[in-house]
């Protein structure tokens, strides 16, 4: 076992954790561990753009971004949070300029801006009450955002010397007290474990997507994160919030952008009707993610949907009135996906769509400087720090915005880097405890040497299936009571799993099996957040509590694990600006 020692460590190699790294200071070490590498980390898969009031193509403000995402969140979002992200959202952008990240131009030479959903202006600007229409807000590289954005800040890592180990898994946090004094990784090459010992440390993991069968998400976006603080006692906040975007390839998942609606696509039914004018008569296919996705199953439920082949039903995304210089040079990815995976050519004929689940709302509590928190008071944890999907600084309530993760990546990431920074500056290195291995060991041991009867595919296909039947876009009591008998059988059978590879080299038949305990441990309070919520709020819709109650249920829900059973607590919403009222669109 090999024991290393940095000021500083960041899991996940995405956008957040990138764009903390650029903040520590010269004259401390920093070290970022990703289990894929770099590059590969899944802000690459970001298309559309980053939302910023620029005010490049349109009149725009910071004011105007705030209300859209607060209104967006379902009014769960903390303002006060919300008012520093589309704040500091414009800063941003140029400073990504500055790093070399090549965005869209606009004839003049400024940076492009699009419409996203969700995101709005007052039709006349000297009367915030007027009608609100679509706004161009975010700010893209072609349909390829997240991938110059991550290339653009990983360029900047490297020139900053910042040290990665790449293709590590962590596996804990090492807890010394109410400190964080580092973590334990497998190195994924060899299986051999390493210590890592720090002042500070940075989660910046990721999602959870694959809970889902159908999702947009990387193969290795497993909800390590959440895992790693569920499982050290500490809760996670607003879990039962899993945003489904509305448009996935039909049977796949994989992303087809909302810049695909931003540059003039359409929705369509088997009756050939562009449907969402009934359910949002003013932004029609520019509605929030959590509406549109509610009204393709709403039609498919209702007989307008089109069958598949393989049993399951999808509608249609129509591209094909656009000019087909739109088409190619501004969704050369979306159109490619659909030309690749399902063999259609999107400027003859539509693109079969379904939902597919995106991205966590929810996650690990965190002040507006990404430091960790353990109650409802907001006390912190120290040395601990969470940024980008894993954490939730509340910035997107029940319901993201598009363009606002990317933002929510580059704002919180520089702020927690920041307040990593002064932190390590009067900070000592904490105790190791002597067993600070001990977990991870015993966990690779017990999976390498099982000759148990459950296998890790089998497992993880069932939760898949059983999370998107039952806790997925529509939910009620009876399938979400079920669900928690489910997940405690899942967690049982997962303790009798056996493995085929026994090999050091390479493993990912470990690899797999660990990531199905990060799995089952993020699922779990998924589900009791579902259950306990009695409302539908944003993303998440009981069709036995039709209504948004904010009279009882205008609250985060906090979740942790107390002698292996989730226990629930609330904690209050940050609101300063605007009053919570109906959600009209």
């Amino acid at each position: 076992m090999i024991t290393h020692q940095y000021d500083v460590l960041i899991v996940g190699a995405g956008g957040a954790g990138l764009r903390a790294a650029l903040e520590i200071p010269e004259g401390f070490s920093c070290a970022v561990l990703s289990k894929v590498f770099p590059t590969r980390s899944h802000t690459g898969a970001a298309q559309g753009g980053i939302g910023a009031a620029l005010g490049n193509e349109e009149e725009d403000s910071w004011e105007w971004h705030m209300f859209d995402t607060v209104k967006g969140s379902d009014y769960l979002g903390d303002q006060e949070a919300i008012e520093i992200m589309t704040k500091d959202a414009s800063r941003a952008i140029i400073e990504l300029e500055h790093m070399g990240m090549p965005f869209s131009r606009t004839p003049e030479g400024k940076i492009a801006q699009r419409r996203f959903g969700g995101h709005t202006r007052p039709e006349d600007p000297s009367d915030p009450d007027s009608k609100h229409i679509a706004v161009k807000r975010s700010c893209y590289s072609a349909d390829r955002t997240g991938h110059v954005m991550l290339h653009t800040l990983y360029e900047n890592c490297i020139k900053q010397k910042v040290h990665f180990f790449s293709e590590f898994y962590v596996t804990d946090l090492i807890m010394s007290g109410n400190v964080c004094a580092g973590i334990v990784a497998m190195d994924i090459a060899t299986s051999e474990v390493h210590i890592f010992h720090a002042k500070a440390v940075m989660l910046a993991t990721g999602g959870y997507g694959r809970v889902f069968r159908i999702t947009s998400n990387a193969h290795a976006g497993t909800g390590d994160g959440f895992s790693l603080v569920y499982n050290n006692g500490l809760p996670l906040q607003d879990m039962e919030f899993v945003q489904f975007h509305p448009t996935g390839l039909w049977k796949l998942g994989i992303l087809i952008s909302e810049a695909a609606r931003g540059e003039g696509g359409i929705l369509l039914n088997n009756k050939g009707e562009r449907f969402m004018e009934r359910y949002a008569p003013t932004v029609k296919d520019l509605a929030p993610r959590d509406m549109v996705s509610r009204a393709i199953l709403t039609e498919i439920r209702e007989g307008r949907g089109f069958k598949g082949s393989d049993g399951t039903y999808y509608v249609h995304l129509d591209v094909s009135h656009l000019p087909k210089e739109v088409i190619d040079d501004k969704l050369p990815e979306i159109t490619g996906f659909a030309r690749t995976y399902l063999g259609v050519e999107p400027t003859k004929e539509p693109i079969p769509i379904q939902p597919t689940a995106h991205y966590a709302m929810g996650g690990i509590p965190t002040t507006p400087d990404a430091e960790v928190t353990k109650d409802k008071k907001n006390t912190k944890v120290a040395g601990l720090y969470a940024a980008g999907e894993a954490a939730c600084v509340s910035v997107h309530g029940a319901n993201r915005l598009g363009t606002n993760s990317l933002l929510d990546l580059i704002v919180f990431g520089r702020r927690g880097g920041k307040a990593i920074a002064e932190f390590i500056k009067n900070t000592d290195f904490a105790p190791l405890p002597a067993d600070a291995a001990e977990r991870t060991l015993s966990k690779i041991d017990k999976v390498m040497n099982s000759k148990g009867s459950e296998k890790v595919g089998a497992l993880r296909t069932e939760l898949q299936e059983k999370m998107m039947e039952k806790v997925g876009i529509f939910r009620n009591e009876s399938d979400l009571k079920e669900m928690t008998s489910e997940i405690k059988s899942l967690r049982e059978r997962y303790q009798n799993i056996a493995i085929d590879d026994k090999g050091k080299t390479f493993n990912t038949d470990l690899i797999e099996a660990i990531e199905l305990g990060s799995l089952l441990d993020t699922a779990e309070p998924i589900i009791y957040g579902a259950l306990v919520r009695q409302e539908s709020r944003g993303a998440h819709s009981r069709e036995d509590f039709p209504n948004r109650d904010d009279k009882n249920w205008l609250k985060h829900t906090l979740i942790f694990k107390k002698d292996g059973t989730p226990k629930v607590d609330y904690k209050t919403v940050s609101i300063t600006r605007f009053q919570p009222k109906e959600r009209k669109y």
